[in-house]
């Protein structure tokens, strides 16, 4: 009944935009002239017809309220979780914030590039700053190593060395062409880049079984993440909105206060 109403309202401002558009161009062309000359014909046509197909087509365009937008090519889906990580990074983890995005500048072109040269998601970026705040040396309390915490297995069956000498995982660009080889890997299985963020932090059966459970099927939709979140170990319901938060801040980070 509300939307119903706010429909109609709408449908009759813009009538009434159409009508002052008709008369305003009708006034331009010089029909309503006081020194009484006439406009030409086509002159009057071109003027009328021009503010009225611009009226038409704004009345058949679908509303933007709701629509999803892009983050860097990410998926930028409205979820309250992504609202509550932004005012996280930029209140009691703004300092922190500050420090990723300031390491971020050693690492953006060399894993853009990558990210380009695949086609991915810029905003895939971030995902390297939520796992290891840009910090290639990084090592976590299960063992995780580098700029995109890779586990050794992991890390072996895409490509990286990992031994006693050697530990490619502490290489940016060698563990980013593994980690990206990865998720592209993860979006193909899974058919979206939420889901394949959510399986790159909990593992591809863990999302799976949730998927499964939920939808019925094996592959999903970025809105699918949110579906299955209840189901989803508590660190990956909250991966994919820090994810997006992250990106939209470091897309823009003077709207959110941080310098350039």
């Amino acid at each position: 009944m509300f939307k119903s109403s706010i429909t109609r309202v709408l449908g009759r401002r813009k009538i009434e935009t159409l009508t002052l558009s008709l008369v305003a161009a009708v006034s331009a062309v010089g029909i309503v002239r006081h020194d009484g000359t006439a406009a030409p014909l086509a002159a009057v046509a071109s003027a009328v017809s021009a503010p009225a197909a611009a009226v038409m087509a704004s009345m058949e365009r679908p509303s933007a309220v709701g629509a999803t937008t892009a983050s860097a090519g990410l998926p930028n889906l409205a979820h309250p979780s992504v609202d509550s990580w932004i005012k996280r990074f930029t209140t009691d983890q703004r300092g922190s914030f500050a420090t990723y995005l300031s390491r971020m500048g050693r690492y953006e072109q060399m894993i853009t590039s990558k990210l380009a040269a695949r086609g991915m998601p810029r905003g895939l970026i971030y995902l390297a700053m939520i796992e290891s705040g840009f910090n290639p040396t990084a090592k976590s309390p299960v063992k995780a190593r580098g700029l995109w915490q890779f586990m050794g297995p992991t890390a072996k069956q895409y490509g990286l060395t990992v031994n006693r000498k050697v530990d490619e995982r502490v290489n940016p660009a060698r563990a980013t062409d593994a980690a990206l080889k990865y998720l592209s890997s993860l979006h193909t299985r899974l058919g979206s880049w939420y889901l394949a963020a959510a399986a790159y932090n909990s593992g591809e059966g863990t999302v799976l079984r949730a998927l499964k459970s939920v939808t019925g099927q094996t592959r999903g939709t970025d809105a699918d993440y949110y579906r299955i979140s209840p189901r989803l170990p508590k660190e990956t319901r909250d991966y994919v909105p820090k994810l997006v938060a992250a990106s939209r801040i470091g897309t823009n980070p003077a709207r959110y206060g941080f310098a350039d």
